[in-house]
């Protein structure tokens, strides 16, 4: 693309000339090897037939107090009685026949380690064949990811300032779960640099670029300013993302602990058509990390320059796909500085003071794979079903390692441009409608195609053994029954 050539030059020589004041090797947000639970607090889901009043005698029985609820999965988080455990309410609650699950709230935390700046040190865009994808696509602002995290740097407020190479950055209206407020403004620095490489500002003659400049971001904090939050906040995170339009989560965080709760959360989101892309941990162990573990997400390890996996990505039977996570402790591409991930973001204590940040962790490789499927679901016209994403990105990842799927590689490294390449503009979307619906057999039921983006063949599947290809066919039922029909609309 024309425009990212001539900017690779400009930033180039701005890089050279302010490279040694402006680089910055930044400070680990998080650990992700302290993984416990909220102190005096435990998460319960009374089963479905249970009332809200029983519902509420039970907790004053049992001496707790709510803390909140979420009526979309039906999970209550509460606050346990003085002189009681975790281990002691959860017990008590799982004994009882009205209650479906009770678990310590846990606590995740965000994967990273970081470092430093501008598009030539960028290693990790050609990497997966960025610059050709962009020729393709460079993503549509009706395309929302969800950046599910500490916050993100995108407006001035208060001590919060916008990042400037978040300036151009499209932004739709987010969620602080920490402070439950509608500002969720980050104050540990992940979340900005997470962002960043999703949609960060592009072609306009600063810093750095982003996989899917033309993106909407819709910022969501669940973390801390430690980089730590519990896993209610994530859930109400997710189920806030999915039914305010997001198409992509991108969860750059996770814990060792598999909860109900954040399972439940993580499936209400995909049973709504959204992507679920997360990190796979920084655990160097094969030890699953949740929610990247749940067959819902896309779970993303980490390579760095060379295209092996680094030192302390997670691996195992969960790993989708990779891509660039970065390795701060060396220099393999000779550019004369360390190969993180380079974004924007501060350092985590002044909120309005930016620098150019070289991280590392499967917090880095997560937010790749998070931008090539919002580029996926733009050239599709804005729609596309979270299996036809995953296929996309597997079909066409670059393989590593073993041939074939493997535990450290996933199906290999994700491949921006051929998987744009392999799916078409504007995708027909099939939809009909039948005529009547019920009655006695022989019933003839008429057809109407209703299909958008302009099919031009169709195959018809009735259901008792019936097929047609016509645009609006009638069938006859002989016999009495229940059936399902289904239509698969196609275009060239």
């Amino acid at each position: 693309m024309r425009l990212v050539s001539a900017f690779v030059l400009i930033a180039m020589l701005f890089s050279l000339a302010w490279a040694a004041e402006d680089f910055r090797i930044g400070q680990t947000c998080v650990s992700s090897s302290n993984d416990t639970y909220m102190p005096g607090e435990i998460v319960v889901k009374f089963k479905a037939e249970v009332s809200r009043q029983q519902a509420a005698s039970a907790l004053a029985d049992m001496g707790t107090t709510l803390i909140s609820s979420n009526e979309q999965i039906g999970f209550r988080q509460l606050a346990i009685p003085a002189g009681k455990t975790v281990e002691e309410m959860v017990a008590a609650f799982s004994a009882r026949p009205d209650v479906e699950y009770a678990e310590p709230n846990y606590i995740a935390h965000a994967f990273m380690t970081p470092n430093d700046p501008y598009y030539v040190y960028q290693w990790h865009m050609p990497l997966i064949n960025m610059p050709s994808a962009w020729d393709q696509s460079t993503g549509i602002p009706s395309v929302v990811v969800a950046v599910v995290d500490c916050g993100v740097a995108y407006e001035n407020y208060g001590v919060y300032y916008l990042a400037p190479d978040l300036a151009g950055t499209t932004f739709v209206p987010g969620y602080d779960f920490i402070n439950n407020d509608a500002h969720p403004n980050d104050d540990c620095a992940h979340g900005t640099h997470v962002a960043g490489t999703i949609a960060q500002t592009t072609n306009n003659n600063l810093g750095v670029t982003g996989v899917a400049f033309n993106c909407a971001i819709m910022p969501v904090k669940v973390l801390d300013a430690t980089g730590s939050g519990s896993y209610t906040a994530i859930a109400n995170g997710v189920i806030f993302a999915a039914d305010n339009g997001a198409e992509v989560i991108n969860m750059s965080l996770g814990g060792s602990y598999n909860a109900t709760v954040l399972q439940d959360a993580v499936v209400y989101a995909y049973n709504k058509g959204v992507t679920i892309v997360c990190a796979a941990g920084n655990t160097g162990t094969s030890v699953p990390q949740y929610p990247a573990s749940y067959v819902q997400c896309i779970s993303v390890s980490a390579v760095r320059y060379d295209k092996t996996y680094t030192s302390y990505t997670s691996y195992g039977s969960n790993v989708d796909i990779c891509a660039p996570g970065g390795d701060v402790t060396v220099d393999q591409n000779g550019d004369g500085y360390v190969d993180g991930v380079l974004q924007q973001t501060h350092d985590g204590t002044n909120y309005g003071t930016f620098s150019y940040y070289f991280y590392e962790g499967t917090s880095m490789a997560s937010p790749h794979v998070a931008g090539v499927a919002a580029l996926l679901i733009s050239k599709a016209g804005g729609s596309m079903t979270p299996t036809a994403v995953r296929a996309a990105l597997q079909n066409t990842a670059t393989d590593l390692g073993t041939a074939g799927w493997d535990q450290y590689y996933g199906y290999g490294l994700v491949n921006a441009n051929a998987a744009l390449a392999s799916i078409v503009s504007n995708p027909p979307v099939a939809a009909f409608s039948g005529t009547p619906t019920s009655g006695y057999a022989p019933l003839t039921v008429a057809f109407t195609d209703a299909s958008t983006n302009s099919p031009t063949s169709w195959a018809w599947n009735f259901g008792d053994g019936g097929t047609s290809t016509l645009q609006n066919p009638s069938h006859t039922y002989a016999a009495a029954g229940t059936y399902t029909v289904t239509l698969t609309a196609t275009k060239a």
